[in-house]
């Protein structure tokens, strides 16, 4: 009888490997993929910025504004104004100031000598007084002639901030026309 051993194995079978052609090219859809990624994840964060700054110059905004109207409707004359400060008396009878300083870029309130920043990044401010049109059912007003007519304060500014160096639109226009209430 002949007995004859098989093997269970195979033919010889050389290692299985990536071949050069095979690794450059995945190296290189790996490399976009990552160069992808890393590119998403820069504009992600460019955005997150923009919306992070565009958020806390809303919120400054909208407490400047309001502390500015309140004062304003509450007060009982202006004292002077310009088209950078105007000085108001409040219903204490102290004075009040708003400052814009176009070096610093910030509109600073002052009441009894102790001051607050209320905006900072602001690139424009301007204030203007008023007296309202005489015909009734008009919400017209012309220019007053000193602030003692004045009844109606104009204030409009623009904000601004930077993301990463570079000017985003971050930017937020405000313009209230603000009516004393107290002055006859």
């Amino acid at each position: 009888m002949v007995c004859r051993i098989t093997s269970t194995k195979g033919p010889a079978r050389r290692l299985a490997g990536f071949t050069l052609a095979e690794a450059v090219i995945s190296i290189g859809i790996t490399g976009m993929l990552l160069a992808a990624l890393a590119s998403l994840m820069a504009f992600s964060g460019y955005n997150f910025g923009a919306l992070t700054n565009y958020v806390d110059l809303d919120a400054a905004n909208r407490i400047a504004m309001d502390t500015f109207t309140r004062d304003l409707r509450e007060c009982n004359r202006v004292i002077s104004c310009s088209a950078t400060a105007l000085a108001i008396e409040d219903s204490d009878g102290a004075a009040v100031t708003y400052n814009y300083s176009p070096g610093l870029q910030t509109m600073t309130r002052v009441k009894n000598g102790v001051p607050k920043t209320l905006l900072r990044g602001c690139e424009t401010l301007t204030f203007s007084i008023a007296q309202r049109n005489p015909m009734g059912g008009s919400y017209d007003v012309y220019p007053a002639a000193t602030p003692a007519t004045a009844k109606v304060v104009s204030v409009s500014w623009n904000c601004a901030r930077t993301i990463f160096g570079r000017r985003a639109n971050t930017e937020s226009v405000q313009t209230a026309r603000v009516v004393i209430r107290k002055q006859a």
